[in-house]
């Protein structure tokens, strides 16, 4: 009886509201244990029914009895999850066709100086609507043969000056250099 008179009281003091609430909530917890196979389980409707409660009823966890209060949470990052995993995928262009590729890379190679403009515009006037940058995907890369002539040519001509790179510099108050040299 005297364990009795706390709650007595605690639901005279009670909003009507929040007793309905408490209430809603045990009584489904009834149900779910009254679905006995060989054990009770939740449905997904069980489940939304206590992220609600979680979202709009202040003292969900004091009536919760079937599962733990950390379990509801995790439903809850779940669902946002699985929700903001829906929202943010994006379709994007269909992939085009591996003959249409072939062809990028073909008129890449027999013609090396045109660049990925001049390929889209031939592809369309051929009758293909392709985006440049899908052109520029497909295209082979042509600096495969190392290094041009006028580098090497520029190395050779600076070899003798290019080795003496001031790496050690000291600047003073007056901003004027000291280097050292060896």
């Amino acid at each position: 009886m005297f364990r009795c008179l706390p709650w007595a009281i605690s639901a005279a003091v009670r909003p009507k509201v929040l007793l309905i609430a408490v209430n809603l909530c045990l009584r489904q917890q009834l149900l779910v244990l009254q679905r006995r196979k060989p054990r009770p389980r939740l449905t997904v409707a069980d489940r939304r029914f206590w992220i609600l409660a979680y979202r709009w009823f202040v003292s969900w966890q004091t009536s919760l009895l079937i599962v733990k209060p950390e379990t509801v949470l995790r439903w809850h990052r779940n669902g946002w999850r699985a929700y903001w995993r829906r929202r943010s995928c994006r379709k994007g262009r269909r992939p085009i066709g591996p003959e249409l590729r072939t062809l990028i890379r073909r008129m890449t190679v027999e013609n090396q100086l045109w660049g990925q403009r001049r390929i889209q515009a031939e592809l369309a006037r051929l009758g293909f609507k392709v985006c440049g940058r899908t052109v520029a995907k497909y295209m082979h890369a042509t600096h495969d043969r190392g290094p041009s002539s006028r580098w090497r040519s520029f190395l050779r001509q600076h070899a003798s000056s290019i080795w003496a790179c001031d790496f050690f510099c000291v600047q003073t108050i007056t901003l004027e250099r000291c280097t050292r040299s060896s």
